[in-house]
């Protein structure tokens, strides 16, 4: 009778342990669901102002699921705007493009807020522009002049939110927002608007532009010395901007004692990166995209523990 007491006992504890263990996996997998629940939510919309003094931008924010501050990263798209191509007019968090929604998302998981700058909506011109139209342009949208001005006043903006560290933002650019992020990042004249900025201390402490036009209106002829580290990636068969001109920027930089570094992907083209079946089908923007995905975070990550 004891015996089978015992037993009794024995394998009531096992099944009453076996529930509690079920219980904590069970409590497990929940929190990390809440977690990708979080991350994966749709971004705030937030406005705030250019540092041109006179335009109002929109912002998506993405948000880690986290306490405290956070380090962070200002993303400005390209000449097809923030939107996707399938937006039919609707221009809001909803038809962010997949790219942006990937890389924003990306962030998030890893523990930064980022904002996606939309800078031609506020101007008119939601829906971005196509191939071969940069002649059309208004100079309201230079990517040279204007567009920095738009990564500052975000950087401005990520400074007053109690959930990010003011000397922890970093700048993230594609193709004409890869052209802006490099010359957001620039060594300017004193009397450049925004020029007080273009600093280490006020600045930015890195940057990413992916296949950059590097041309940047000829005003960088004599020369281009970025404040901070920057790195460009860009695929050797872009089939938009040049890969050689790039090359020779970096090149002269460095000689310069610029900081920055290209990656060229062979085979890959331009938007290497967007995870749509179109780009997702060229083998060589496969490769690039799994290595910029890798290569990115850990640029940033490497970066933002140099004390400065």
């Amino acid at each position: 009778m004891k015996a089978m007491a015992r037993s009794t006992a024995t394998a009531a504890a096992a099944m009453i342990g076996a529930v509690l263990e079920f219980a904590t996996l069970l409590a497990i997998v929940v929190a990390m669901c809440a977690g990708a629940a979080a991350q994966d939510a749709a971004p705030a919309r937030v406005t705030f102002a250019s540092m041109d003094g006179r335009t109002k931008l929109v912002g998506y924010v993405f948000t880690p699921n986290k306490a405290g501050r956070a380090p962070a990263v200002v993303m400005m798209h390209g000449r097809g705007g923030p939107y996707s191509i399938d937006a039919n007019g609707r221009y809001d968090a909803s038809t962010l493009s997949e790219r942006h929604q990937m890389w924003g998302h990306l962030w998030a998981s890893l523990g930064y807020v980022a904002i996606l700058v939309d800078g031609f909506g506020p101007r008119g011109y939601p829906q971005g522009f196509t191939r071969g139209s940069y002649d059309q342009r208004p100079e309201t949208l230079n990517e040279v002049t204007v567009r920095p001005l738009d990564a500052y006043g975000a950087l401005g903006y990520l400074r007053t939110r109690p959930d990010v560290a003011p000397d922890g933002v970093v700048l993230q650019g594609w193709s004409n927002g890869g052209s802006a992020t490099l010359a957001t990042m620039a060594v300017v004249a004193a009397d450049t608007p925004g020029a007080v900025a273009h600093s280490p201390v006020l600045g930015f402490r890195a940057a990413l532009a992916f296949y950059p036009a590097c041309g940047l209106k000829g005003m960088f002829e004599d020369g281009y010395r970025p404040y901070a580290p920057i790195r460009v990636f860009i695929g050797e068969a872009d089939e938009e901007v040049s890969p050689k001109r790039c090359a020779t920027l970096v090149e002269k930089s460095r000689v310069q004692g610029g900081d920055i570094a290209m990656k060229l992907y062979p085979g890959a083209t331009h938007d290497f990166d967007d995870p749509g079946r179109k780009r997702q089908s060229v083998d060589g923007n496969v490769t690039a995209k799994a290595d910029a995905l890798e290569q990115a975070p850990a640029f940033f990550a490497e970066q933002l523990t140099v004390k400065r």
